[in-house]
């Protein structure tokens, strides 16, 4: 029996402002809320709420035996709470259906796991307490901003936990193996890894209506039998896209939510079974290893990084972000910890792209470079008004490490208060 699995991306970062050198010192905001609210309101209205819809058709109509996965970012998640609360209740509602998945994530989608393995744990501990609080539901598989994965990074991911990954499909580790199986980290056999299927993926969100495509028009029927003749033993099938192919990329004219609504049953008709990613890699067995030394993501043809650190610009933006990452993580200051996760957002490098600047409303490359670092010059002078630069990495991390120590301290005592308290009150119960 063939699997699918089925997972949609949401992420939306916060635009940053037009932000000129004078205000460096004298505006300590940095996001244009006006675009923030026009583009999650669009997105709300076009994508995630008919999509939303559809998946509960389908979910009702199959008894639960369709079964999908979300990842949605924290950044998107506060947008929808503020801008568009009724798409989080319909989450909520499909949540409660037991046939859909939650992914953890770094909270602000960013590139932390390639440049600080700190900060990537406290985002993705961040966001699963998010996905929790509000849909019930703990994360236990993970996938990573843009679908970065390393055998480091798998490294970091297992020790939080997880057991399950998402990457992508890249020929240069791949080989001759086909994505369509289980694969194991190469030394941590119990992290499992799912790979995406880039072709069946981008027939969907980026292919369906294009007229000159040889297979246009795909239909649910001719998609079925293509997964069907596909080798016996490739038993999953990972189709996953961001949630904005459904209306936004592939407008609703163009038939996309008819296909969705017919793709399940007709899988279903051929004995196909649509699971989890989390279910998968506890059903089937990794047909073998992969090794990744070097960070692979879904962006372009190499399936590398240089869409966020190709080129000077975008380096020099993130080598100074990070550099005061011991700094920030001493920080008490809520605005100050918010403006350093928002920062983050794998999108302000992209836009500083030559190659990749999709979706950036930056006249050029280095536009968005001096606008993000006219920013980033304000908020480092916040960071360094509370951590100086002046104290050395050593000083700071010998401070933080007794900070740390106090504070498990302070843990600790408050377990054996709380273990006191319970026997004064068995023994007073005993008393009575």
């Amino acid at each position: 029996m063939k699997n699918i699995c089925l997972y949609f991306q949401i992420h939306q970062p916060y635009s940053l402002k037009r932000y000129r050198f004078f205000d460096i010192g004298q505006d300590h905001y940095y996001y244009d809320d006006f675009q923030v609210e026009d583009k999650i309101r669009m997105l709300a209205e076009k994508s995630y709420l008919p999509s939303n819809a559809t998946i509960a058709e389908i979910i009702r109509n199959s008894n639960g035996h369709f079964r999908c996965a979300y990842s949605i970012s924290g950044t998107a998640l506060e947008q929808l709470e503020q801008y568009a609360p009724e798409v989080i209740d319909s989450f909520k509602e499909l949540a409660k259906t037991g046939a859909v998945e939650f992914l953890a994530e770094p909270y602000a989608h960013s590139l932390a796991s390639v440049y600080n393995t700190d900060e990537f744990v406290r985002q993705v501990q961040m966001h699963a307490e998010k996905i929790e609080s509000l849909f019930g539901k703990k994360p236990t598989a993970l996938r990573n901003a843009e679908l970065i994965y390393s055998d480091e990074i798998g490294e970091a991911v297992y020790k939080m936990g997880y057991k399950t990954m998402l990457i992508d499909e890249a020929r240069h580790i791949l080989g001759w193996k086909s994505p369509n199986y289980i694969y194991a980290h190469p030394y941590i056999p119990k992290l499992k890894l799912l790979v995406r299927n880039l072709k069946f993926s981008d027939d969907i969100s980026f292919r369906f209506s294009n007229k000159t495509w040889s297979e246009f028009p795909l239909t649910a029927d001719k998609f079925v039998n293509w997964l069907e003749s596909l080798p016996e033993d490739e038993k999953i099938i990972n189709i996953w896209m961001g949630y904005e192919a459904f209306g936004v990329f592939q407008q609703q004219e163009t038939g996309i939510f008819n296909f969705m609504k017919a793709f399940p049953f007709h899988a279903m008709e051929h004995q196909m079974k649509f699971v989890l990613p989390s279910e998968a890699t506890k059903q089937l067995d990794a047909a073998g290893t992969l090794s990744v030394t070097h960070p692979i993501s879904w962006s372009g043809e190499a399936k590398d990084l240089s869409c966020w650190t190709g080129n000077d610009l975008q380096q020099e933006a993130l080598n100074k972000l990070y550099a005061v990452t011991e700094r920030v993580s001493m920080v008490t200051d809520k605005p100050l910890l918010r403006d350093w996760l928002l920062l983050q957002s794998t999108e302000h490098f992209r836009y500083m792209s030559h190659t990749d600047s999709f979706g950036s409303y930056y006249e050029s490359p280095y536009e968005a470079f001096i606008n993000y670092m006219n920013v980033l010059a304000d908020f480092l002078e916040r960071v360094d008004a509370q951590y100086p630069t002046s104290i050395e990495n050593e000083e700071l991390n010998a401070l933080l490490k007794t900070i740390n120590n106090q504070e498990k301290e302070i843990e600790k005592l408050e377990a054996e208060v709380k273990k006191l308290r319970a026997r004064k009150s068995k023994a007073n119960d005993a008393h009575a």
